[in-house]
């Protein structure tokens, strides 16, 4: 039978022992993998993802990290390589042993990586305007959406240019996607299809298309072009005088042509972003300010880098009302419906069926001059497709893609 010197001793000892555990909790890193392009075909665009995802780690840090611990960045270069973001992404969750990943630029990517989260129970953050449709548990998407970008912008360029639509795409996932999305609300609108062409990635030469696109005489021309080959479209147009006024989900919002080409190459293009630096509210001047102090020779402060700023705040506030890093318990918070962030664009939500973002959407219009003005601004337009499509994480997960033409099976 122990002495009571012993059970006082033993008493003493479980308590000690348990206020170090519970320091060394406190004291233990969250660690972000952080998997982007900071190399290749798509770096222009996703170099200030990295720098969104630093500023507000740093910002974080400073302030006591999440729940009293400190966030460690483990981040790789994936060269604009799928291949790369496959081997990445195994690395961090296997080797690195991170809690959470923000990875990727193009669909693509995300399609490379998305199966091996998957396979390894992981949670990762794709901060990127994208086509949409992803149903996922393992994902969360912070960038903007079709019904979000298209449902707003095409409407008003047929209302105030015609009713005749020309789409030129990328030809991957992105842009066949968003390809359908276009022929989907120009037909809901009562408009007409006179032309679409799907053009490889790497393709720099455009003549061809151009010729198509005078011949048959558009009112509006959707512009669906990704990475630094296909913008050359936009000054061989220019040179060509043709002066169809364009609309796009991407250009501007991401590779922010408007600031790399010659005026006029640019002129009446008109982009629905969630964010970009010429946003003119105290907001946006305060976080372009801080910006600006860290990055101070930052080309441009684009959309997908306020995405990244932003989530690494909501996941932030996901960890520490979960109390945990991990991602059933993330789960059951956005399951409230209640995850929201002020961020500068504007107040940010996490829907729960989708797991996607819902925002603020500007309408930017490039003059002859490249300057920027905002026409149009719709609050608070939420993620409603997937949702109200059939896709439901709340109830069950069927790690999917869907799209107009294949939406989530009903029940």
């Amino acid at each position: 039978m122990s002495s009571p010197i012993n059970r006082s001793f033993l008493g003493a000892f479980s308590i000690a022992t348990l206020a170090l555990a519970s320091t060394a909790l406190a004291q233990s890193l969250v660690k972000i993998g952080v998997l982007e392009d900071q190399s290749g075909e798509f770096a222009a665009a996703t170099l200030p993802k990295v720098h969104g995802i630093e500023l507000a780690t740093e910002e974080i840090n400073k302030t006591g990290g999440i729940a009293g611990r400190k966030i460690e960045l483990v981040v790789y270069d994936t060269q604009s390589d799928n291949t790369r973001y496959q081997e990445m992404m195994r690395r961090v969750l296997q080797r690195d042993k991170v809690d959470v990943v923000f990875a990727g630029f193009s669909s693509a990517s995300r399609e490379a990586y998305r199966p091996i989260v998957n396979q390894f129970n992981g949670l990762a953050f794709y901060n990127n305007q994208y086509e949409g449709g992803v149903c996922d548990a393992n994902m969360i998407v912070t960038g903007a959406v079709p019904e979000q970008q298209f449902s707003t912008l095409i409407p008003w360029m047929m209302e105030k240019y015609g009713k005749k639509v020309y789409t030129i795409a990328a030809d991957y996932n992105f842009g066949q996607i968003s390809a359908e999305w276009v022929r989907q609300i120009v037909k809901e609108n009562g408009g007409e299809m006179v032309g679409e062409e799907f053009i490889p990635l790497g393709v720099s030469q455009f003549s061809q298309t151009i010729q198509n696109i005078q011949r048959v005489k558009p009112d509006i021309l959707m512009t669906l072009l990704v990475g630094t080959a296909q913008a050359s479209y936009y000054e061989q147009a220019a040179a060509a005088n043709l002066k169809v006024p364009m609309g796009s989900s991407v250009n501007v919002g991401q590779g922010y042509e408007h600031k790399r080409f010659t005026p006029p190459s640019l002129a009446n293009m008109h982009v629905t972003t969630n964010y970009i630096e010429e946003v003119d509210t105290p907001e946006s001047k305060a976080f372009i300010s801080k910006w600006r102090a860290k990055y101070p020779n930052e080309p441009y402060i684009n959309q997908e880098a306020e995405n990244s700023y932003h989530a690494i705040y909501l996941y932030k506030q996901m960890v520490e009302r979960a109390g945990s890093t991990d991602r059933e318990k993330i789960r059951g918070v956005i399951a409230k419906g209640d995850v929201c962030v002020d961020a500068p664009e504007g107040k940010v939500c996490i829907d729960p069926k989708s797991q996607h973002a819902s925002h603020t959407i500007y309408l930017a219009q490039v003059g002859a001059d490249h300057s920027i003005t905002f026409p149009k601004v719709w609050n608070d337009i939420k993620p409603y497709w997937l949702g109200d499509a059939g896709c439901d994480l709340t109830k069950s997960d069927p790690s999917a893609q869907y799209t107009p033409s294949n939406p989530p099976p009903k029940g």
